[in-house]
């Protein structure tokens, strides 16, 4: 049987990351593993206040994001070094785990996030 392409929604997620007035990440998984995130971020957003505290309060983000910034102006520090990185719409990025951030501006932050299939790792 040949494969069939498969179109997902972040309208219609099959996870929701809801942080209420400061923003959220909408997560579709698509069946062969991979999957997808809207990430939006409203101005004043940041992972300590925002985000933290719905992962159970880790030392810094233990996420590695791989995406593309839409919109809106997004500082990402990492922890350790404490050397800040702005990523802009237009930004193709790769982000390891061990950083903080926060919405710099009075614009929201829009990114497209990437997850490979859970067996590509």
């Amino acid at each position: 049987m040949e494969p069939s392409i498969e179109i997902r929604h972040f309208d219609q997620p099959d996870q929701h990351l809801d942080m209420r007035h400061a923003g959220g990440i909408r997560v579709v998984q698509m069946r062969g593993g991979a999957s997808g995130m809207l990430a939006r971020f409203e101005p004043g957003w940041t992972w300590e206040k925002d985000e933290k505290p719905l992962l159970g309060n880790p030392p810094s983000c233990p996420a590695h994001h791989i995406g593309y910034s839409l919109k809106g102006r997004l500082v990402v520090r990492m922890i350790e070094s404490g050397v800040e990185t702005r990523i802009v719409p237009g930004d193709f990025f790769d982000i390891p785990p061990g950083h903080d951030g926060y919405v710099e501006g009075e614009e929201p932050v829009e990114l497209i996030l990437f997850g490979p299939p859970a067996h590509a790792h």
